[in-house]
């Protein structure tokens, strides 16, 4: 029987301490860092994507990072395709994958081997939801999925917009919807996960997103809308830009974008932290111990899980 490729994952909800972290594992592992992040795909989205710049990756290679324009959609499946092809070259050319992210279902997906089915077709109920998501935006669709189908809107992100209204065409054909399934895992997967106490987390991010401000997060988004970039498309619904966008629009004072966006992402990183609890095998590490110790801690785990994998 062929041996399962390797795969070292580090998660953690957002804010909480994995960028500096996992530079310094990959380079003690001499090996390259998979981005599991939903919103660093985006070309051009840097500040509010929390995007670590080529100084802080310190010549570490990132794959799936800047590899879409913000007015392409991306899924789930996509995801999956592409971090499997990295795995497979990585793990070709000897150096341990090491995937990185926050967003739940991407890396869930990944380690568990989730597969997506679909069927069904509707064109004028597909467009009349793309209407309704033109008008109402794309949390409204999302609502409706919510409500529809819950165990399909466990498994799309909010702001896949075209994903949402799939599933919502197949669920009004009555025919099958689009569901997750465990397949069998397809990797050798050690999984670490970074936890601080609630309340420093959430102070942590409401620091966070008042750098990004200062940091130009409102030139960031103001570009991005002249260069053609619309409130509407998938990548600009992300936390952080839907909000600048707003302000930039006149619909909110500065002081109330920048509220709004700490509130929001301090719920996506509680939903972050229930999601993570369903992954039962996640190895969890204190983040607000010193920095050595936890790096130590980690790569004596990962080095241990494999050697004893490597002997069975």
């Amino acid at each position: 029987m062929t041996a399962k490729p390797k795969l070292f994952v580090l998660l953690g909800p957002t804010a909480v301490g994995k960028t500096a972290l996992s530079i310094e594992l990959a380079k003690a592992l001499g090996t390259e860092i998979i981005s599991g992040d939903s919103m660093l795909i985006y070309r051009g989205f840097d500040i509010g994507a929390a995007k670590p710049g080529l100084a802080e990756r310190q010549g570490i290679v990132h794959h799936l990072v800047d590899i879409r324009g913000p007015e392409e959609s991306y899924s789930v499946q996509e995801f999956q395709q592409e971090a499997d092809d990295c795995i497979r070259d990585m793990a070709l050319r000897g150096r341990l994958p090491f995937l990185v992210g926050g967003t739940g279902l991407y890396v869930q997906s990944l380690v568990e081997g989730y597969v997506f089915s679909e069927q069904g077709s509707d064109p004028a109920y597909r467009a009349e939801l793309q209407r309704m998501a033109e008008t109402q935006g794309g949390a409204a669709v999302y609502d409706l999925l919510c409500r529809t189908d819950p165990k399909a809107a466990e498994t799309i992100h909010p702001n896949n917009v075209r994903r949402v209204i799939r599933a919502l065409e197949v669920a009004h054909m009555g025919g099958e919807t689009i569901s997750r399934e465990k397949g069998e895992p397809p990797y050798d997967a050690f999984v670490a996960g970074l936890s601080r106490p609630r309340a420093e987390l959430y102070d942590r991010i409401n620091e966070r997103v008042r750098q990004m401000w200062a940091d130009g997060l409102v030139d960031e988004v103001r570009g991005l809308l002249a260069h053609g970039v619309t409130r509407e498309m998938q990548a600009m619904q992300g936390i952080g830009y839907k909000e600048t966008a707003a302000y930039l629009a006149g619909e909110c004072t500065e002081a109330e974008a920048v509220t709004a966006i700490q509130t929001a992402t301090r719920h996506f990183a509680k939903r972050q932290l229930t999601w993570y609890r369903r992954m039962k095998y996640i190895h969890w590490y204190d983040a607000t111990a010193p920095a050595e110790k936890i790096l130590n801690e980690i790569l004596s785990d990962v080095r241990g899980f494999f050697r004893k994998r490597s002997n069975q």
